[in-house]
């Protein structure tokens, strides 16, 4: 069983940057497809971010893209999300996930961290 454990996320202006970070335990890190969703007040999860094993792929979501960067250090056992030109529609939580490879679904989930946007 995998545990995932998120960090960093806070309160921030608008134009601000923060960066959250995920910790796993319990699984073999490195074998996992990793993404990162939020989920705002009376809203759907969305997906945001995503990247495969290996750190080569990534894709992002429309809304993100150019001011989100996701990243993963498979020694730490870490995946990153770091945030730039925040708005106050990022306002979510933000929640990573785990999805062995060649299943096509995300399988872990962490408890995800509060990021909330001042205008």
């Amino acid at each position: 069983q995998v545990r995932l454990v998120e960090s960093g996320g806070g309160l921030v202006q608008a134009g601000g940057s923060l960066s959250l970070s995920c910790a796993a335990s319990g699984g073999t890190f490195s074998r996992y497809t990793m993404g990162w969703f939020r989920q705002a007040p009376g809203k759907e999860r969305e997906f945001v971010a995503g990247i495969t094993w290996n750190g080569i792929n990534n894709v992002y979501s429309d809304s993100v893209k150019g001011r989100f960067t996701i990243s993963r250090d498979n020694a730490k056992n870490t995946v990153y999300l770091q945030m730039n030109s925040l708005k106050p529609e990022d306002t979510a939580v933000y929640y990573c996930a785990a999805s062995n490879v060649g299943t096509g679904s995300y399988d872990y989930w962490g408890q995800g961290t509060q990021v909330t946007v001042s205008s």
